[in-house]
């Protein structure tokens, strides 16, 4: 027997795998948190230092990962299909919620 199909919003609020090479997060938003190699915090738009050149985070499963960091859910509402709609997405709601 098949369950209940999701409604629209239900599969936009679905969790995904983080896209590898993404970065968006790790860009668009402003992070108020010390970080190890930001310890005033990073402003929105720009590049974490923990990134590398391919936008994979360094940190990523390193115990000094941020809990900021840690918590953040990548979904299709937030990443969208492309990094570049990710990007666009996090930058969006950084200035809305200025």
């Amino acid at each position: 027997m098949l369950g209940k199909p999701m409604s629209h919003s239900e599969q936009l609020s679905q969790t995904m795998s983080c896209r590898i090479g993404c970065g968006a997060c790790c860009i668009a938003p402003s992070i108020s948190s010390t970080l190890p190699l930001h310890p005033h915090g990073k402003a929105a738009g720009v590049r974490c230092l923990h990134l590398d050149a391919k936008n994979t985070c360094r940190l990523f499963l390193s115990p000094s990962r941020p809990l900021i960091c840690q918590s953040f859910q990548a979904t299709l509402e937030v990443c969208g299909d492309t990094a570049a709609e990710a990007l666009a997405t996090l930058t969006d709601w950084e200035t809305r919620t200025k």
